[in-house]
This record gives structure tokens, sequence and C-alpha cells, in this order.
């Protein structure tokens, strides 16, 4: 029974990391919007079997990054602006009102794991010349720290439909950090947020999440705007 119990772990702790690794080959863009990748690339470029790389594509797919196209593989989406305002939309509600009840719920060490989390940016932020890798660290933190906010207030549905909104903006969120410069005001940012759940006060921690989100929405539209401008152009002078 134990050696059941830990072969299904182990499964679970490859499927995970699979998943994990092929997002972040999508996020930062080594496999590019509109690239087609099939299983069978992804299970030799990772040294994996197809079954945890058919289920990473799976939930991929469900999160909209890919798209699925019989016998051929698989496409990662391309940037929509209408599924980009529509996340974004979701998410400012919801991360607002999650950053609500983490404020009125936060235990010592709900706040103590916080700090901790901003931490680790700092340090991640501190290393020189860092790498491609190593920026995506912090990204990751930086989503995570969105989903233990909400993991925090309590609401398990609230919690969930989060979760799922913010693998949805993470493809977006990477571009802006990346092409806008903007880890330092992220993490002064993020910064606030923590102050004001640790502090215990609810209107300013749900509003400065909302600030937060409408910043990075802003910012990203204007990457997307630039990005048809720039299209716009080349194609009126072919």
């Amino acid at each position: 029974m134990e050696a059941g119990r830990l072969s299904k772990e182990k499964k679970n702790t490859l499927r995970d990391s699979v998943f994990e690794k092929l997002k972040a080959l999508i996020i930062t863009g080594q496999i590019p919007p509109g690239g087609r990748v099939t299983e069978n690339e992804i299970a030799e470029r990772l040294k994996v079997s197809r079954t945890p790389v058919r289920e990473a594509f799976n939930r991929l797919e469900r999160d909209g990054l890919v798209i699925g196209r019989p016998r051929q593989g698989y496409v990662v989406a391309e940037f929509n602006i209408t599924m980009f305002r529509e996340a974004f939309e979701i998410r400012e509600m919801l991360d607002g009102r999650a950053t609500e009840l983490a404020a009125a719920n936060a235990t010592a060490a709900d706040k103590a794991k916080l700090r901790e989390m901003l931490a680790e940016c700092e340090r991640l932020a501190a290393i020189p010349d860092r790498s491609t890798r190593e920026k995506f660290e912090e990204l990751q933190v930086g989503i995570d720290l969105h989903r233990v906010i909400a993991e925090i207030g309590g609401n398990e549905m609230l919690y969930g439909m989060l979760c799922g909104i913010l693998d949805k903006c993470q493809q977006y969120v990477w571009a802006e950090l990346l092409w806008l410069d903007e880890w330092k005001l992220t993490r002064e940012e993020h910064a606030g947020i923590v102050d004001a759940i640790c502090a215990g006060d609810v209107a300013l921690a749900g509003e400065l999440a909302r600030a937060h989100v409408r910043a990075s929405r802003e910012n990203i539209l204007r990457l997307l705007q630039a990005k048809s401008d720039y299209q716009g152009f080349f194609a009126k002078a072919s």
C-alpha cells in the first residue's frame, strides 16, 4: 500500500513538473505564439514519456494557452485582445475581493509566509545578469503570491476561479515585465498589498490589489496596441 502511494506521488510530481516546464517554454516565448508543437517533440525535448506531455497539453488547452489540431499537434495561442480584456476584468474583481478577505483573516503565520515570498522576489531581483529562468522564477513567485493571498482569504470557490484566471493572464504579465521592465514597480506594488494585509486594512488592501491589476492591464494594452500598429505599418509598406 505504501509503495502504491509513493508511486502515485511520483507520477503526480512528474506530471506537474512537465506541465510547469512546458508552460514556461510557452510563456517565455521559447515556443512562440503561433508555433506548432507535437507531443513527440516535447517528450523528446524534456526527456519524458508522452503520457505526462499529453496531460500537460490538455491542461494548457483548458487554460487557453494552446489549441489542439487533429493529427497536427498543438498551436500556441496568439495574443487575443478579447480574451485579454475579459480575463483582466474578472481578475480585478476576484483579486480585489480575495485580498480584502485575506486582510480580514490573515494569521501571524500567513503574514510571515507573504513576507517570505516578497523576500524571495528581492533575492531573485538582486542576482547580477540574471537569466531568463531566474526572471521566470520571479514571475512565478509573484503570481503565486496572488494565489496564496486568495487561499488565506478562505473562500475556496473564489480561490479556484482566481487560480484559473491567473493561468490565463500569466503570458500577458510576462510580456509586460520583460518588455516594459516593470519588475521593480511590481515588487513595490506587491509589498504595498502585503503591508495592507498585515495591517488588517481591508479597504486599502482591496483597492491596492485592484489598482495593481488595472495598471498591469493598461501596460499590456499599450504593448498590444504597439504590436498592432507595427504589423499594420509593414502590411501597408508591402
